[in-house]
């Protein structure tokens, strides 16, 4: 798997699947104005919503992507591209689909109204240097060869277990190289002007993944309704090396590194993906290249719903061990920005998947 695909979200595994739920809660962005649905995917007239995407043009920055690094995804979704780029032209009423010749897809959600779960991930951006030296003490290591046994876990590694030949840099910050780790990839600051490095998916060490968010929520240090990346994030400022390096420990799986020129940010299809037009999915039930057609939950500052929707065009481009069923994972972008936004979000929204209709150019079958 390439860079992001490996991605493990670290609050997917948090979310309590709302079909459990005897309420209706409404706090993350739930809706329940389509009643209950009976299927993955439904075939429907139209999105019960009104307006038109908000992002046409990065949308269009993403189907440019995809025809040029893989030409094969683009001419297999070809009618279903050409069908939403004239319907966006026309002014991406959600009313007119059917006049562009597209069927709509609603998903039921993980509570079977509708509700599909949204999460986020970006990539981040690590301080590093070539040797270790004053803060720069945390080792980040490349895919050592296995030779028929098993790898290291993450606890044997951060107490020596691997030679420091298989160090590719060291960054000054454990709970950075974890994140990078999450995220699947990441650039690399080396400090000496140069352009950024990217250290691409290397490999992982073959243990099971377990959630620090979760392991945080048992110990009763962050409340499940709090949970976030950017809530673990705050923990381990407030928190001592030693107490950040036992919590990470708790989680034996590891990733390792390899080192890229600079290079666009590239997802599980190995298309350069562009923030908020792209997303990870499972695709067991959306196949890459997919369109959707997401009614996204706005957040404010402090993470929390703020009421409001705006609607987002999004292809599926990556994939990621977390990401299963009803549940998108966004691609938010590079950077600090990119991180508070997919720190925050493991929230809910609808989505209508968009496919060309018999007839119209090329068609490609969608299962429920």
């Amino acid at each position: 798997m390439k860079g992001t695909a490996i991605k493990l979200c670290l609050i997917g595994v948090l979310a309590a699947l709302l079909a459990a739920c005897s309420s209706k809660p409404t706090d993350r962005g739930q809706q329940y104005i389509d009643g209950k649905l009976e299927q993955p995917l439904a075939l429907v007239n139209q999105p019960n919503v009104t307006g038109a995407p908000v992002n046409a043009k990065d949308f269009s920055d993403q189907l440019l992507e995809i025809q040029y690094a893989d030409p094969a995804m683009y001419d297999r979704q070809q009618a279903t591209y050409n069908s939403i780029k004239s319907w966006l032209r026309a002014g991406g009423d959600t009313r007119q689909l059917s006049r562009y010749g597209l069927d709509v897809f609603q998903m039921e959600g993980a509570d079977h109204y509708g509700n599909v779960q949204f999460t986020g991930y970006y990539t981040p951006v690590v301080q590093a240097r070539h040797t270790r030296q004053g803060a720069f003490q945390y080792p980040i290591y490349r895919m050592p060869p296995k030779k028929g046994r098993r790898l290291p876990s993450r606890a044997q590694i951060y107490n020596g277990a691997l030679s420091d030949k298989y160090v590719i840099a060291y960054s000054n910050s454990l709970m950075d190289n974890f994140i990078m780790g999450v995220q699947g990839s990441g650039y690399v600051d080396f400090g000496d002007g140069r352009p950024l490095t990217f250290f691409a998916y290397g490999g992982q060490n073959g243990y099971p993944y377990r959630s620090i968010g979760k392991i945080l929520i048992d110990r009763g240090e962050v409340s499940r309704e709090d949970m976030s990346m950017q809530a673990i994030r705050d923990w381990a400022e407030s928190h001592s090396p030693v107490q950040v390096q036992e919590l990470l420990e708790q989680n034996a799986s590891f990733v390792f590194f390899k080192p890229e020129p600079f290079t666009p940010v590239r997802g599980a299809s190995a298309v350069p993906l562009v923030a908020k037009a792209s997303v990870a999915s499972d695709p067991a039930l959306i196949p890459p290249g997919s369109v959707l057609l997401a009614e996204v939950p706005l957040l404010n500052d402090k993470g929390k719903f703020n009421g409001k929707y705006e609607m987002r065009v999004m292809v599926s481009l990556d994939t990621g061990g977390a990401i299963k069923g009803q549940h998108f994972d966004i691609y938010q972008g590079v950077g600090q920005q990119a991180a508070h936004l997919a720190g925050w979000y493991n929230h809910y929204g609808r989505v209508w998947i968009l496919r060309a209709a018999p007839g119209t150019g090329q068609y490609t079958q969608i299962t429920d």
